[in-house]
């Protein structure tokens, strides 16, 4: 019999049921490829396998853990991958279909995981998993908010998100120092028309790199060919909402 894996990688292993089948439960009603980043013992995979009509691919990077899970769920078979979601090329999975991302997300990697969602968002529809809570409610944060930033607008530009709950400390094995939080990504566009997006990403970025400084002295750094808008120059990247970024984006964008 495996034996069970260690914690890796910032993985925190979920140890709850109620919480597993909690999260299984939101995703999104749609979903029927879905990929699950870091299933570590199988507490969510159990769930995710149990709903009908799911067609479910694990993305997990630790020998241990892929290991354990071969010999939990051995009928899975060529759908268990050692693999690093962060460099796994992801249109490969279901032949170019779209597909929904669940998971207890590694702490040290959730950030990455989020960017790497965007730059393939016409391939990702919905995410529904957990993260540490402080980044989870940076994603889900509204603008004027001391949370909102980087991953807040340029999440927000592209997909509805929802924080669902909060999940306490010691339901992992090991027990984290800080509490995590489940959100729900649906995605509402692909793309921006009229916008250069590597140029949108760049515009937010260099804003909330000096969050203190008013837009007017905050994207200096971008040496833009048009001014800000007095209607944005006075205010400060958090002030923005992300129709607001792209609106200013719009009046400053290189033409």
């Amino acid at each position: 019999m495996s034996v069970r894996p260690k914690k890796h990688l910032g993985q925190h292993f979920l140890n709850d049921q109620n919480i597993a089948k909690k999260i299984a439960e939101s995703l999104c009603p749609k979903c029927r490829n879905v990929v699950e980043i870091g299933p570590g013992t199988g507490v969510l995979t159990q769930f995710l396998l149990q709903k009908s009509g799911i067609n479910l691919h694990l993305l997990e990077i630790d020998p241990e853990s892929v290991e354990y899970l071969q010999a939990s769920y051995p009928f899975v078979g060529e759908k268990l991958h050692e693999a690093d979601f962060l460099k796994f090329p992801l249109q490969e999975l279901f032949n170019g279909e779209e597909f929904c991302i669940s998971g207890n997300f590694p702490y040290n990697i959730s950030s990455q995981i989020l960017f790497r969602m965007l730059e393939n968002r016409t391939l990702v529809p919905c995410l529904c998993g957990m993260f540490q809570k402080e980044v989870a409610e940076r994603i889900c944060a509204q603008h004027g908010s001391k949370t909102y930033g980087i991953l807040s607008v340029l999440t927000q530009a592209y997909y509805k998100a929802e924080y669902l709950f909060t999940v306490d400390e010691h339901v992992f094995t090991p027990a984290p120092k800080v509490k995590s939080g489940v959100i729900r990504l649906q995605r509402f566009r692909n793309t921006i028309e009229d916008i250069d997006e590597r140029f949108f990403f760049q515009l937010v970025k260099t804003a909330f790199n000096q969050r203190r400084k008013t837009l007017r002295n905050a994207l200096k750094p971008l040496n833009l060919d048009q001014p800000v808008p007095e209607g944005f120059a006075g205010k400060r990247a958090e002030q923005l909402s992300p129709d607001d970024f792209l609106a200013l984006c719009k009046a400053v964008m290189k033409i």
